[in-house]
């Protein structure tokens, strides 16, 4: 199999993250207004296409048996590749021994005939070890190859059936592309603890607040989808192209660094951060605001210097254009500068709650 050496350019990188999760929450809520898919999606038919064709997965989707004839295929090209590390190893054992030999030639041509004849027929043996070795090489480089040539030629063949193949899927199941949209699946159960008693109420400026965090802790939650597909890309390069990456790794750990910053706003608003409950439970309404409130002066402290302390931090990487120090030398600027920004935010979202609990406690009859 040929090496892929292929690394993504850093303005690609930043792109994507900023572009993905637009163009994903656009096609979301365009499904949202359609209804229920009406049968198999050629979208995803494609996705899966893409994203794990080799194995036929697009074919499991669409409920078809052939999809199993790319599996043996698949994992001779997996064998294949695995002999071909080994053959690797032998070729630079040998080339190494007939290396060595080719000097002990040459020591022994300064002492007597026997040593000589010795070294000649060590270098000879060497030398018929490397040619096998580098023949069995080659012979399975030769097998790997056009085992990927026919990987390719079924996939590309079944893109050009899948629209063919989706319809059948869904004449088969009684359901045409034309069909009319049903209505939508009801909403799943409401994530976070209800313990917080502010989470029903709203006001003009906590809503807004609170509308931004949602949309924040939404966009960087699709860069998970991201990961998905980079993983897939590192898995793909490392176990069947024996290319192995380190820019996959960076950029996976910095974009989850990032979103974690980010979407610490929208767990709080969500009261997904831990708490110690024992007694929170048991307290009324009112009782919650006014323990809210009152550790509301601890969570001020740490999340305005946090936000502080990380601006400094944000503002020194972008004044000398940090970098890291790997191959790929990525800009940190914009992931450290993820960190006021997230901590701005959370403040943000502590404001509106405290806004909220201090309602609670002043409402009379609460």
């Amino acid at each position: 199999m040929p090496s892929l050496t292929f690394v993504l350019p850093h303005w690609l990188y930043w792109a994507g993250l900023i572009l993905f999760p637009l163009i994903t929450i656009y096609m979301v809520a365009r499904e949202k207004k359609r209804g229920l898919p009406q049968g198999p999606s050629l979208g995803i038919a494609y996705l899966f296409l893409i994203c794990s064709g080799f194995v036929g997965l697009h074919r499991f989707y669409l409920r078809n048996r052939w999809g199993f004839v790319f599996l043996p295929v698949f994992f001779a090209i997996l064998y294949v590749n695995t002999q071909i590390s080994d053959s690797r190893e032998d070729v630079s054992r040998t080339r190494a021994a007939v290396e060595s030999s080719h000097s002990a030639v040459t020591r022994a041509k300064s002492q007597d005939a026997a040593v000589l004849k010795q070294a000649e027929t060590g270098l000879s043996q060497h030398e018929a070890e490397y040619k096998v070795a580098s023949e069995q090489l080659a012979q399975r480089r030769s097998w790997s190859q056009w085992l990927a040539i026919l990987l390719a030629a079924m996939i590309v063949g079944d893109a050009i059936l899948l629209p063919r193949l989706t319809r059948r899927r869904r004449e088969i199941e009684g359901q045409t592309a034309t069909a009319e949209p049903v209505s939508a699946p009801p909403d799943f159960h409401e994530i976070g603890t209800g313990q917080d008693p502010t989470k029903n109420l709203h006001t003009r400026l906590t809503d807004i607040i609170e509308w931004v965090n949602i949309r924040a802790g939404e966009f960087v939650a699709y860069w998970a989808i991201i990961a998905v597909f980079a993983y897939f890309y590192e898995v793909v390069g490392r176990y069947v192209f024996n290319s192995p990456t380190n820019w996959v790794h960076e950029s996976m750990f910095l974009m989850f660094g990032m979103q974690y910053m980010i979407c610490g706003a929208y767990a709080y608003y969500e009261d997904q951060h831990v708490r110690v409950d024992v007694l929170y439970t048991k307290f009324s309404a009112r009782g919650k605001a006014i323990a809210d409130i009152f550790t509301s002066i601890f969570f001020f402290i740490f999340t305005v210097t946090m936000m502080w302390t990380s601006f400094r931090f944000a503002n020194d990487a972008i004044g000398m254009n940090e970098h890291s120090f790997t191959e790929w030398e990525i800009q940190y600027w914009p992931v450290k500068l993820a960190m006021p920004l997230g901590a701005a935010l959370i403040v943000l979202q502590g404001l509106s709650k405290l806004a909220k609990d201090i309602l609670i406690v002043t409402r009379r009859g609460a």
